[in-house]
Parts: structure tokens; sequence; C-alpha cells
């Protein structure tokens, strides 16, 4: 299988960004209730165009999954459910450490599905917050490439 191209996610591609990490978090992100999703809804309406985000696209030119970097971490990273298991997050990974040196990632510890899959590429847990950045108690995981 090729390697799927990457682009930059444009002012068009807001609300499919959107709707992509809204059925990317209720399906991996299975702990948040919905008051949860609720309130990081609006936080993420306003944060999402105001990043960089690198996106995968289906033949129509839809994102399937998208990438945010600052710095040497990965801030963001989802893949929609229906293109889960294609390689996408690989890819995106891939790209962000080749592209930008990339070499950390912060997940919610209960998302066993992401903490799996960063550890499946090589990172490793350096450090845990009991809380996310909103307050909420959501543990997040510090996690680095070795080597």
């Amino acid at each position: 299988m090729n390697s799927p191209d990457i682009t930059k996610v444009t002012t068009p591609d807001n609300d499919a960004v959107f709707n992509l990490w809204e059925a990317s978090v209720r399906a991996t992100h299975l702990f948040l209730s919905e008051e949860d999703i609720a309130f990081l809804v609006p936080l993420v309406r306003e944060a999402l165009p105001a990043h960089e985000l690198w996106c995968t696209r289906d033949e129509q030119g839809i994102p399937t999954a998208f990438l945010c970097v600052e710095g040497v971490k990965i801030e963001m990273l989802f893949v929609h459910p229906d293109h889960r298991g294609h390689g996408l997050g690989r890819t995106l990974t891939d790209f962000a450490r080749e592209r930008f040196g990339a070499t950390h990632v912060d997940v919610n510890e209960q998302n066993t599905q992401a903490v799996g899959f960063y550890e499946r590429l090589g990172f490793k847990t350096f450090d845990r917050s009991p809380l996310d950045p909103t307050g909420k108690p959501f543990p997040i995981l510090h996690m680095k490439l070795n080597g």
C-alpha cells in the first residue's frame, strides 16, 4: 500500500476536521462522559483552526486523520474510526518525526489504545500528570521516543 499524501488543513476543512475529532474521541475516549465531551466541544472548535494541522484525505479530499505538532511534541493525532487500522496514525507520526523532529507526546492514560499505539512505535512513558490540561481527573502520560 502506498503512503497517503499529507497536506495542510485549510479553512474549508475546519468542519470536517472537527467532525473527525469528535468521531475519533467517541470511538477511543470511552472514559469521557457526554458532559465531558460537551465541555471539550467549544474548546476544540476554537483551538483547531488556531493550529497548523496536517492531514491525510480520502478520494473525495475529506480529511481521514490529522496531526498537530508544536516544537518536538505531537499535540494532536486523531484518526477517523472508519479509517483506523490502515496505517494513517503511523504515517502521520512518521511525518511528525521526519519533518518536525517530534519525539514527545502526551496521552490520556485511560486511552489504552493510544498508549499501546505509541508504545508499539517506540515511545516510553517518562512522567505522569494526575490531571489533564483542563484540570479534570483524567491522568496524562508523558511519553518520548527512546534513542
